[in-house]
């Protein structure tokens, strides 16, 4: 049976401001999956080796991926802000901030594995669903594994580079060595 919606009077300004919003939430949402499309198959991490701009065949190449995929997904992540394009050469860059933040795993601001927690979610979709409906709980160990990994991935840098220098000096009663 068909429910009819009762919207009331709509004011055109809300529900255009309301349109924006959830467009730009759906776009992050894309994008997001193809920052992970880059993280899987080295693209960011080609282009920080080579520390040129770069064409997407040359991307292509380095990367053993398909040419227009490639194309596309540069036009992604230029109009995102994530690398930059040269329209005068027709080339792509990874600038130094966002390859800190993209392709180093070693970096302090290291991403990727927030970027592959969020992906968990949508592969516990199922689990959510049911815990909305019974009230019952999920536990951690019941999450898909990329909640555990990225989570590891993510905070990674910050033990790294907390641990020896300033979480176990902290401690009382240890010993400086």
């Amino acid at each position: 049976m068909k429910e009819n919606m009762n919207y009331g009077n709509i004011d055109e300004k809300k529900l255009n401001a309301f349109m924006l919003k959830a467009t730009e939430d759906i776009a992050s949402t894309l994008s997001a999956m193809l920052v992970i499309i880059g993280e899987r198959l080295g693209i960011y991490k080609a282009m920080a080796v080579s520390g040129q701009p770069i064409t997407s065949e040359e991307l292509a190449r380095k990367t053993n991926t398909n040419e227009r995929l490639i194309r596309e997904w540069l036009a992604n992540q230029a109009a995102g802000g994530y690398i930059s394009y040269d329209p005068t050469n027709r080339k792509y860059s990874l600038p130094p901030e966002q390859a800190m933040a993209l392709a180093d795993e070693n970096s302090p601001v290291y991403l990727q594995g927030a970027y592959q927690a969020i992906r968990s979610y949508f592969k516990d979709e199922d689990k959510f669903v049911e815990m909305f409906k019974s009230g019952k709980g999920l536990r951690w160990g019941e999450h898909h594994h990329d909640l555990f990994e990225g989570s590891a991935l993510f905070y990674k840098p910050s033990y790294v580079g907390n641990l020896m220098s300033s979480w176990i000096p902290s401690l009382e009663g240890v010993e400086k060595n």
